[in-house]
C-alpha cells in the first residue's frame, strides 16, 4: 500500500513539473460580476501593502476574495485583479505583482 502511495505521489509530481509554469488561460464570462462588498480596510503596517478584495472566478460563478495584507516588494507593484467587459464578455486579469519600469 505504502509503496502503490509513493508511486502515485511520484507520478503527479513529474506530471505537475512537466506544465509549463507560465501557462496563462483566457478567462472569461458572459456577465458582468456584481458590485464589490465594502471592504474596510486596516490602519496602514510598515513594510506592507494592502491587496484590496477582488472576484475571482470559480467554475462559471464569481467568487470573492477577501483584501489582505502582503509583504512589500522593493522594485515591484501590485496590480490587482480586473475584469475587462469586451465583445459581450467579461475577460479577467489575474492580480500580481508587477516589475516597476525605473525612470530613464
Amino acid at each position: 500500500m505504502r509503496k502503490r502511495l509513493a508511486v502515485s505521489l511520484v507520478a503527479a509530481s513529474l506530471f505537475a513539473i512537466a506544465l509549463p509554469a507560465a501557462a496563462k488561460v483566457n478567462i472569461f464570462l458572459d456577465f458582468a460580476p456584481p458590485a464589490a462588498p465594502v471592504e474596510v480596510v486596516p490602519p496602514p503596517r510598515i513594510g506592507f501593502v494592502w491587496v484590496p478584495g477582488y472576484y475571482d472566478h470559480d467554475h462559471g460563478r464569481y467568487k470573492w476574495v477577501a483584501g489582505r495584507w502582503e509583504h512589500e516588494r522593493k522594485g515591484y507593484a501590485y496590480h490587482g485583479a480586473t475584469w475587462e467587459h469586451r465583445s459581450g464578455h467579461w475577460y479577467y486579469t489575474e492580480p500580481g505583482w508587477r516589475r516597476e519600469h525605473s525612470p530613464g
